[in-house]
């Protein structure tokens, strides 16, 4: 059981309940909110190089600050989630990368068809091999043990059916169930057929209204208009990232020889080419990102409107949990190591489903300022968590909930089953 103990901050004085199980903070100053950061090195000019360093990372976190802050503010005005012009010179910027690529291949191409030296065929080839490296990735689907048929989870394919037919989104051709704390929704190949991911541990720490609510935000990627996930935008960034790859610096081996000799005839060029794909790929991140983080917003909302508001909140909250969800899977990888038999993954499962109780208002409320105070998102992509529930504050919607009884939930933990014992398995034992 848990225990607390009345203290005083140290810095304004106020009554504090502290709680072992989770950091003591004070609610009115907000001291100890950030943990303690490293010691300061002793040598002076390490000391020097560290703070430039830290400067440098302020002033690039004040002015992502603005760009996001700037973005909501517009947002909760009532402006459109994706209105956003900037997207159009990214377009001309993904055209240019692929008119690169396209100049590279036919070049290379004539000029090991139409040269008659052979020190013109052999740049001709090497020509070809590097526009073979950088080609636009489309993505490509292999069905493995991860992947749940129709066949197999006919229940949560009917939920997530009519959750997409509610968004407005085409049915998912596959559902792949993983280990992370995370979901996402892309479409691949050139038949663009769409996966929905599940992280089982993400999923576990969600009531039902709040699974609702995942797979709209999920689904409402296929329809909130993030030029970002359109083919041409993103072809065209992983092509650069893939020219970036190759010019880096001292790149490891990647066991690929077709990589590895292409690394091996960049070496000259490689620094300019570096700086120069950096520069591009920051350029493109800043030419699309509000209208990818506006996109986000949107998918919220659509979550808000096939839940409710407070279940698109809540599952919202969820996103700060990852360290708790962390500890809870090692705990339970330490106990299973130390107990007699096998892995005990349904100690697992019944920790993970009722983490999200365990936490006190308090420490509810400390996670979520932490966030705010680190600016806290799933990835770079994404906007501020905090930003995003209070926007679903900000404009609420008119929820049409998407059914999903008792029985149906049933039904889907049962089709899960066998895929929960089994990343049960891979998380206590990896």
């Amino acid at each position: 059981m848990p225990t607390t103990t009345p203290t005083r901050c140290p810095d304004c004085s106020t009554v504090l309940e502290s709680d072992d199980r989770f950091p003591t903070w004070c609610h009115a100053c907000e001291w100890n909110l950030v943990p303690a950061g490293p010691a300061p090195a002793p040598n002076p000019k390490r000391r020097r190089r560290a703070a430039r360093a830290q400067a440098r990372d302020e002033r690039r976190k004040q002015l992502v600050r603005y760009r996001v802050e700037q973005l909501y503010q517009s947002l909760e005005r009532g402006d459109s989630a994706v209105q956003d012009r900037s997207w159009i010179a990214a377009a001309a910027l993904a055209g240019l990368v692929h008119l690169v690529t396209l100049t590279v291949l036919l070049g290379s191409l004539w000029l090991v068809v139409l040269s008659s030296t052979l020190p013109l065929r052999v740049l001709g080839g090497f020509g070809l091999l590097l526009a073979l490296l950088v080609r636009p990735r489309l993505g490509r689907i292999r069905p493995d043990h991860t992947f749940l048929t129709r066949t197999q989870a006919p229940a949560l394919y009917a939920l997530a059916d009519r959750v997409a037919a509610a968004v407005g989104a085409r049915p998912v051709d596959f559902i792949q169930v993983t280990d992370e704390f995370n979901a996402s929704f892309g479409r691949h190949g050139l038949r663009r057929r769409s996966v929905l991911s599940i992280g089982l541990p993400f999923w576990a720490v969600l009531t039902a209204p709040q699974r609702v609510a995942l797979l709209g935000h999920e689904f409402g990627h296929d329809v909130n208009g993030d030029h970002r996930r359109g083919l041409w935008l993103h072809s065209a960034l992983t092509a650069l990232q893939e020219w970036h790859l190759l010019a880096r610096e001292g790149g490891s081996r990647s066991g690929d020889s077709l990589v590895d000799l292409a690394q091996a005839l960049l070496v000259l060029p490689r620094q300019l080419l570096l700086t120069l794909t950096e520069r591009l790929l920051s350029l493109l991140d800043r030419l699309s990102v509000r209208s990818g983080q506006g996109a986000e917003y949107l998918a919220d909302q659509l979550a808000a409107t096939v839940a409710s508001p407070a279940a698109a909140r809540n599952m919202l909250g969820t996103l700060l949990l990852g360290p708790s969800v962390e500890s809870a899977v090692v705990r339970a990888r330490s106990r299973s190591q130390r107990g007699p038999g096998g892995p005990a993954t349904a100690d697992l499962w019944t920790e993970l489903s009722t983490l999200t109780d365990s936490l006190t208002p308090r420490e509810r409320e400390r996670r979520l300022r932490l966030s705010a105070r680190e600016f806290g998102a799933v990835d770079v992509t994404h906007p501020p968590t905090h930003l995003r529930i209070q926007l679903l504050l900000a404009r609420p919607v008119e929820p049409s909930p998407v059914p999903f009884d008792q029985a149906d939930q049933d039904r889907v933990e049962a089709e899960l089953a066998p895929a929960r014992d089994r990343v049960g398995r891979d998380l206590l034992t990896g």
